[in-house]
């Protein structure tokens, strides 16, 4: 048998584990310095959270879009239903004062051709006519001129704020300071004057003012006239039923013929028509102290043949009342801001406005604020009428004054905000326009509440859409997350997770596949662990469990020294000429049986295998596991190996034999190789081992001396002979067998 060692047979190549990821910053070599590159965490956005996000979404968007058409549908609807409400006052108005004037219109027309209002006429003016050559006492005279300068005059200039020569007003012609002396400077008001019959002076004139005043005076005061005067086809006012300044003057000639009065005459004289009807605008009349008066006039006569004219001063009370409703705006749809006023065409106004009724002051703060002359504004205040004191020049009346009729927000005459509604009123002789209006703080009162309660519903929706939103996210991720769940616990290694299907669809599939691939795991998992556990076995077959640890760890360079350590070196003689004969695979399985054997008795001995040369046997005691004894361990292992020969040969009648060395000593053990690893052993011991067992070239166990040295007391040995070393001949002692205690 040769002593030269077989080659190793080849062993599985088995990867080491793949290391544990770097934990914390991990450095970059790049050049001479180092960069530190850690790793960035991302933001984790799950599908719970996208899933919440996108119902949320949707759903608020889509609520705030029903809400944004609702609220435009519903402002668009009462912003409407308030420009109706406008255009139906403003309507309603209109045909109100229209019919006001057509009702004025035609009781003028009833009353020019009644024989009373003709014959009045006809008398008053011949009376008149008498009275050219009357005089007056030097007290009436007197009295008649004081009156003109501390009452008139005063008055006047109390109204207009304008200075006034009192010489300009008093009267000169004989008939008309005798009828102011009797009828005029004897009271203090109208409404006094306006209560005589007769001044008992015993004129024609004043007989027939008694025959005829108590109608004119049931006249005015039944349908609310100012006044009402009787001209003669001259000019002449022959009578006043409120006897005042213009009692007695010349509309063509007198102080007062640039009023709209004189105009008005003229005109119904030149009509030519007894049932002509010249309606006025206002216009400051001197004899009512400059207050704005409009006139109705129409000629007297009958046949065809006029003489004279009735003119009736225009009751403004009459046409605030219906303006304002009897100030009764709410009743009307108005509300708490609402109002409806006439302008004309220089952009006055014609009727009163509501607030400086129901608030002087703050009318008047309002009024100056929104740019009105404050004298102005502070005299609509203290008297409570705004015609021809309070401009409004604003888009709806200048858009009305053009004819143009429609609604528009825009600030009023006091500068608020404002829904008008305006068009022009259809009055013959009259170019106004009538208002309508509300603040548009009151008018979108019910769009604010709207609004509001829009919002509100808006909010409520949108947070049973999130509530509802977070529930439909948890049913819909609860499957997810258990699937996650079972992952997790997969991916620590436990392989028996099933998670519940409870549903029918898409996740109910996925569950069910979830499950099959657990399955599938743990039976591969099984597989690999049996896999695994059978490299381990033929790793220990191969290496020691301590170097097979550190293989599996990924060490690739594994060698150790050892100190004390015996060594084995067997060769079994006679096997090469035994398998000669034999066929290979009963010559395999008889070395396979002695080799088994040997390994049975080195596991009972404490006896570590290095590696089988096919029919030469390494081994060593005390390379991984210290042991005190270990000389006597590895002779006593080598004894056992030839007993297992001997017995060997008894039960198949052959005639094999051991030849042994055995040394103890220094040595080096270690993985051999890269892709085909080989464990072994070296060093002065194993090569030692190797040269004793064959320095006699016979069979037996030979040992050197210093294993001699310690086994001499126990076993018997004879000499072998010498080998030659690195530091001389050392001697070879064999055991004698049968020596062995």
């Amino acid at each position: 048998m040769s002593t030269q060692a077989p080659p190793a047979p080849a062993v599985p190549s088995i990867p080491p584990l793949d290391p544990p990821p770097p934990l914390g910053p991990v450095v970059e070599r790049s050049g001479p310095a180092d960069r530190v590159r850690v790793p960035r965490r991302r933001l984790r956005f799950g599908i719970q959270s996208k899933l919440l996000v996108m119902l949320l979404a949707t759903s608020i968007l889509s609520a705030l879009v029903v809400g944004y058409v609702g609220y435009q549908s519903g402002k668009e609807s009462l912003q409407n239903a308030a420009f109706n409400q406008l255009t139906q006052v403003r309507e309603s108005r209109s045909r109100e004062i229209t019919s006001f004037f057509d009702q004025i219109r035609n009781q003028l027309v009833l009353y020019t051709r009644g024989a009373t209002v003709i014959q009045a006429v006809q008398d008053y003016t011949q009376d008149f006519q008498e009275l050219d050559s009357a005089t007056i006492s030097p007290a009436q005279s007197v009295a008649l001129d004081d009156y003109y300068q501390n009452v008139f005059v005063k008055g006047l200039e109390g109204n207009t704020g304008n200075s006034s020569d009192p010489a300009g007003f008093i009267p000169t012609d004989p008939a008309q300071r005798y009828l102011q002396a009797n009828y005029t400077v004897p009271f203090t008001s109208f409404d006094e004057a306006v209560k005589l019959d007769d001044a008992g002076d015993g004129s024609a004139w004043s007989a027939t003012h008694a025959k005829y005043h108590d109608y004119f005076r049931e006249l005015t005061s039944r349908f609310a006239f100012e006044d009402a005067l009787l001209l003669d086809t001259n000019g002449n006012v022959v009578y006043s039923a409120y006897a005042g300044a213009d009692l007695g003057t010349n509309v063509e000639t007198g102080p007062y013929r640039d009023s709209n009065l004189t105009e008005a005459y003229r005109n119904a004289l030149s009509s030519n028509a007894v049932d002509f009807v010249e309606v006025t605008d206002y216009g400051r009349y001197q004899p009512s102290y400059g207050v704005p008066t409009a006139w109705v006039v129409s000629p007297v006569g009958s046949d065809g043949v006029v003489s004279g004219a009735l003119a009736l001063q225009l009751p403004i009370n009459a046409i605030n009342d219906l303006m304002t409703g009897g100030q009764a705006w709410s009743d009307e749809g108005l509300g708490e801001t609402g109002e409806t006023y006439l302008a004309g065409p220089d952009e006055q106004l014609r009727s009163v406005s509501r607030l400086v009724l129901e608030d002087p002051a703050a009318y008047r703060a309002k009024s100056i604020a929104a740019g009105e002359d404050p004298a102005l504004a502070s005299k609509a205040a203290a008297v409570q009428g705004t015609v021809l004191l309070q401009s409004s020049h604003t888009t709806a009346v200048a858009n009305a004054l053009k004819g143009e009729t429609g609604t528009i927000i825009a600030d009023d005459y006091l500068g608020d905000e404002s829904l008008v509604a305006y068009a022009p009123l259809e009055i013959d002789g009259l170019r106004w326009v009538i208002i309508a209006k509300i603040s548009a703080a009151e008018a979108f009162g019910p769009v604010t509440d709207f609004t509001r309660n829009i919002i509100l519903a808006t909010a409520a929706m949108i947070f049973l859409v999130c509530l509802a939103s977070l529930i439909l996210a948890q049913i819909f991720v609860r499957p997810v997350r258990r699937l996650l769940t079972g992952v997790r616990q997969v991916s620590a290694g436990d392989l028996n997770v099933q998670v519940p299907v409870m549903a029918r669809d898409e996740f109910g599939d996925l569950g069910v596949a979830f499950n099959d691939m657990s399955r599938s795991l743990r039976v591969k998992q099984d597989l690999l662990e049996e896999q695994q556990a059978e490299n381990d076995r033929l790793l220990l077959t191969l290496m020691p469990e301590a170097v097979a640890k550190r293989y599996r760890k990924g060490e690739e360079t594994i060698s150790e020294d050892h100190q004390d350590v015996s060594v084995i070196f067997a060769d079994i003689v006679g096997f090469d000429a035994l398998s000669a004969r034999l066929p290979s695979e009963e010559s395999l399985g008889m070395l396979n049986e002695l080799v088994r054997r040997f390994d049975e008795a080195a596991g009972r001995l404490g006896v570590e295998k290095i590696r089988t040369l096919r029919t030469g046997y390494l081994a060593s005691v005390g390379l991984t596991v210290p042991r005190v004894d270990n000389s006597r361990r590895a002779v006593d292992f080598a004894l056992e190996m030839d007993s297992i020969v001997q017995r060997f040969n008894g039960l198949h009648g052959t005639g094999l034999s051991l030849r042994a060395g055995v040394d103890t000593g220094r040595v080096t053990s270690g993985l051999v190789g890269r892709s085909t690893v080989v464990y072994d052993m070296w060093g002065d011991a194993v090569n030692l081992a190797n040269q004793v067992q064959s320095v006699a070239g016979r069979s037996g166990i030979f040992v050197t001396g210093r294993i001699y040295d310690q086994m001499r007391d126990v076993l018997r040995f004879a000499p072998a002979g010498d080998i030659e070393t690195k530091s001389g001949p050392q001697p070879v002692w064999r055991v004698e067998v049968d020596a062995h205690d």
